[in-house]
């Protein structure tokens, strides 16, 4: 390689460089101490996609499913920055050709780019996710649309980069878990082009931000029942944190956040510009409820014996494992607006308001008219607590500390706007909350 200048040894000036050996999170057995034959390895975390309510539509396969837990690997593959070079644009294809060398290369003019050169880090597990389906990337996420399911179709065009982020957590304790925006290709290179926003540091070294860049949102006190939305920031390729920009795709960069890491924290989001993933750790997971719970929790509701106050008829939320097909005849239904749960019923439309308006028979209130169906991601719940309220207009049941967190979470929409979203179908909330306390009728007998 024929280099403008000495390369300048060392790495950009980001959390890598501040927090020497500490790229990455998850922690591991203590040095030294592997996990024997047999074991099963360490959890780092688990990411979870929005929007899917347990499984993909289409199945959850290999490495395209809407949950995805990131285990310590039989051997370190994480990589660390380590020298810098300056090099006119006709080498770069040459500077790039190594395979076995990871690098990201910052294009600054026709006639001179920046590559950093990456080296092994024995010390960090290094996890990929985009809407790559090659080899290189560990999580497959393809775009969710607002109501649940994947968009499909060769006109679908996807906002998600191929290689969009990369977690690297620490295989030794305390485990933590760092995000990074961009993904090292089949060529293990990021490229950041010439439109791509990119800068020098104050110390001379490079970082930049991807097309639709990767933005993460931690929640303030943690993800439990006293939890509250953060605040989005976007992450850099460095994994430095920075105000959003303008718009999804601005080249001027937000300013730098210097009191926040990239540290993924439980109940982290994270947005790929047409999916949003959700990180639990493992001792987020301990508190959430587990699917066996949600399950007593159905047969309970069940076993209450609610009835329809018009039809008078037993009302039961049917069986997970039916799937979210046609409402049966048991199905319990709602009126958004009021709350009030009755037995599908064919009066009360009001078609000048839309075939779903209908008024209740109780209380006179106009609304949506939507069956009801639980919340079957329980990594999606922050507490047990008892199915007790409904997301509207989709019809979603979960606890109320749930619902009313997910209520006023914004997720963002688009290239600049934000919408709070059911977190198990992703269809946008509606209404002055959001969510309805539901109202059921016991038996009359």
């Amino acid at each position: 390689m024929v280099l403008e200048g000495n390369p300048e040894v060392g790495s950009p000036r980001t959390s890598d460089l501040r927090h020497p050996g500490n790229q990455g999170s998850c922690v591991l057995s203590p040095p030294g101490e592997d996990a024997q034959p047999g074991e099963e390895p360490i959890k780092y975390g688990e990411l979870i996609v929005l929007g899917y309510n347990g499984c993909l539509a289409s199945g959850d396969k290999g490495r395209r499913r809407s949950r995805l837990a990131l285990s310590r690997r039989p051997h370190a593959n994480g990589v660390k920055p380590d020298v810098m070079h300056h090099i006119s644009t006709p080498l770069v294809s040459k500077a790039l050709s190594n395979r076995g060398q990871h690098s990201i290369s910052y294009t600054l003019s026709r006639s001179h780019s920046v590559i950093v050169e990456y080296t092994h880090d024995s010390d960090t597990d290094m996890f990929q996710i985009g809407r790559s389906t090659e080899n290189m990337i560990d999580f497959v996420v393809t775009d969710t649309s607002p109501g649940g399911g994947a968009a499909e179709g060769p006109s679908a065009q996807s906002t998600i980069s191929r290689y969009a982020c990369r977690i690297l957590c620490d295989r030794r304790p305390p485990y933590i878990a760092r995000i990074y925006a961009a993904g090292f290709d089949a060529s293990s290179n990021i490229f950041l082009g010439e439109r791509a926003a990119k800068w020098r540091t104050p110390d001379g070294l490079m970082d930049g931000l991807t097309t639709n860049g990767v933005l993460v949102m931690h929640p303030a006190g943690g993800f439990s029942e006293d939890s509250a939305p953060g605040v989005w920031r976007e992450i850099s390729v460095c994994g430095n944190v920075y105000t959003l920009r303008d718009s999804r795709s601005a080249q001027q960069r937000g300013k730098l956040v210097e009191n926040e890491s990239n540290v993924l924290q439980d109940g982290s989001l994270i947005d790929l510009c047409g999916a949003t993933l959700l990180w639990r750790t493992p001792a987020g997971l301990l508190r959430a409820p587990t699917l066996k719970q949600l399950e007593a929790q159905r047969q309970e509701a069940n076993a209450a014996r609610p009835q329809c106050p018009v039809g008078l008829s037993t009302l039961a939320f049917p069986s997970p494992a039916r799937g979210r097909t046609a409402p049966d005849k048991q199905q319990p239904w709602v009126y958004v607006r009021c709350g009030h749960v009755h037995g599908y019923h064919g009066w009360g439309c009001r078609r000048e308001r839309g075939p779903q308006e209908r008024e209740c028979p109780l209380c006179r209130l106009v609304g949506p008219y939507v069956p009801l169906w639980l919340g079957q991601e329980a990594g999606l719940c922050l507490d047990p607590g008892p199915p007790s309220h409904a997301f509207a207009p989709c019809g979603h049941v979960c606890s109320e500390k749930t619902a009313r967190y997910w209520a006023q979470t914004p997720l963002p929409h688009g290239t600049h706007a934000f919408h709070a979203a059911c977190p198990f179908c992703g269809a946008w909330l509606t209404g002055e909350h959001g969510c309805v306390r539901l109202i059921f009728q016991g038996p009359l007998d």
